[in-house]
């Protein structure tokens, strides 16, 4: 059965939305791959491109950074010139991008490719969460966003594996590489498959964007590079802490300025008005951060103590993936049918036991099984947050600002992976230096085989103390989810914020 599209369009489509999204899926796992695929890679890089520790952070760093700046515009983007076509240039900015990092030959190209890939990324996104929005009723919409959150998920597990194979078969510059066939596959389906989705005029926020960035970029800056400075002065009068403070007095300003704007606001304030909106932001917030924060320091450990190949030690990460792709489906029919505290509780429950235990395994001498043990757990953990959180957070969102929506969604999304790579990163120097071994981050990186077994421990000591920052991420995250309310407007297609006769005829839009 067939609908009529807009006006002006000349075609129809399946009245479905499923073939769409599962087309749109194929982009948005490549760019999620992205976000992890560089961690176990990083020795390798470091090694190839004769960089330091710090430099090489800055790979995964600017990417996220670059993700996150944009998303709020971009999302709004698609409001205005429809999903599909924002899709389709983020889609060619990415595998063009993609296929510039695996041919670049220094530390400083790769960076700023990096940077490219991440605005292509965030051109894909939001589109991603927008469609699902406007073509799934709202009480049939826990099931969509089950298989965006399993994609989410899988794909942040799936890229260490993923890189490892390729790092040890292909050489680094291939995580990149295996974007283009991809990315031109995905491009063909969404063309096909993706409908033209009626657009809403918007202005833009420029201002807005400008303070936003700003203010990520200094905060993420001054916290990524503190212990390199030593928290203290990075040149004349400008030092680490003043970076700080003035990102996140920019910040204060961003919020002031979008409650006062008099035309459309990059941030529409009034979504926050829906309780699991705000929480589902938090909460995916800490899970992005968590996750991220976690990775780097437990492939330090697996390459750098245990000596094993990129391919081995992203192997650690199969039991996650297995028991998420499992469990997806099923918890994303639940998420329609029960109160969504009831699921969000247990997977930041069991994420938070399995960090910890986690954290009291990473030793030399610790067994395959059982570190295989709290990962299987962690894909619990998984499986009950992603698609719980973002279904929450989304179900009422008027059809005018499904774009903006999930701009703030994932730009909250990416902030929490910026924080988390860069608190990460300061972390692990501290630690190093806090067990004695203050300069021996170069040990710890070796593309293959094991440091020298008198500094084994010590650095393992260090790597499990950095896991701390991921359970007590996980820890906030279930008094988070203790106030999440039970969605009031499920089966209505969404609920409009505010009262304008703006959204309410948005909100009448009839589903596709």
């Amino acid at each position: 059965m067939t609908t009529d599209l807009p006006p002006g369009t000349g075609s129809s489509i399946d009245r479905s939305p499923w073939p769409a999204l599962w087309a749109m899926v194929i982009g948005f796992f490549m760019i999620l791959v992205d976000n992890t695929i560089v961690s176990v890679a990083t020795p390798a890089i470091r090694d190839d491109l004769g960089t330091d520790y710090n430099s090489v952070i800055w790979v995964t760093s600017a990417y996220l950074l670059a993700y996150a700046v944009p998303l709020l515009v971009t999302g709004r983007l698609g409001d205005r010139f429809g999903p599909k076509n924002m899709y389709l240039l983020g889609l060619t900015i990415f595998t063009l991008a993609s296929l510039w990092c695996g041919l670049t030959g220094s530390i400083e190209m790769l960076i700023v490719a990096r940077v490219v890939q991440g605005f292509g990324a965030a051109l894909i996104t939001p589109q991603t969460m927008a469609v699902i929005t406007r073509t799934f009723p709202a009480a049939k919409r826990g099931s969509a966003m089950a298989l965006w959150g399993a994609t989410a998920g899988v794909a942040t597990l799936v890229g260490p594996i993923l890189g490892g194979v390729l790092v040890d078969s292909l050489g680094w510059e291939w995580i990149f590489i295996v974007n283009v066939p991809v990315g031109i596959i995905g491009f063909v389906l969404a063309v096909r498959l993706v409908p033209v989705l009626p657009t809403h005029s918007h202005t833009f926020d420029w201002l807005g964007v400008a303070l936003s960035g700003v203010g990520v970029f200094l905060v993420v800056f001054g916290i990524q590079e503190g212990e390199k400075y030593d928290w203290g002065t990075i040149t004349g009068i400008i030092s680490v802490p003043l970076l700080i403070a003035v990102g996140v007095a920019v910040f204060g300003i961003f919020i002031w300025w979008q409650s006062r704007i008099k035309a459309e606001p990059l941030v529409p304030l009034g979504l926050f008005r829906d309780r699991n909106f705000s929480l589902g932001n938090g909460g995916i917030a800490l899970v992005s951060l968590a996750i991220t924060s976690m990775s780097l320091p437990f492939f330090f450990y697996a390459q750098g103590v245990r000596g094993w190949s990129p391919t081995e030690s992203a192997l650690l990460m199969a039991p996650m993936a297995v028991v998420l792709m499992v469990l997806s489906p099923f918890v994303g029919k639940l998420v329609d049918r029960t109160h969504p505290r009831n699921i969000t509780v247990v997977g930041f429950g069991t994420a938070a036991i399995a960090m910890f235990w986690l954290s009291q395994l990473i030793a030399p001498e610790t067994p395959v099984w059982q570190l295989c043990l709290p990962m299987a757990l962690f894909g619990v953990s998984n499986a009950c947050l992603w698609a719980p959180l973002s279904a929450t957070a989304t179900r009422n969102l008027p059809m005018s600002s499904a774009g903006s929506g999930a701009g703030v969604y994932n730009t909250t999304r990416q902030i929490g992976a910026v924080l988390g790579s860069a608190a990460i990163a300061a972390l692990i120097q501290a630690r190093l230096t806090a067990n004695g071994l203050e300069g021996a981050t170069e040990a710890g990186q070796g593309a293959t085989g094991a440091m020298p077994a008198p500094v084994q421990t010590a650095f393992s000591d260090a790597m499990s103390q950095t896991l701390y920052l991921p359970v007590v991420a996980f820890v906030i995250g279930i008094v988070l989810v203790l106030f999440l309310a039970k969605p009031s407007h499920a089966g209505h297609g969404g609920a409009p914020v505010g009262n304008t006769t703006k959204d309410a005829e948005a909100v009448a839009e009839p589903q596709r």
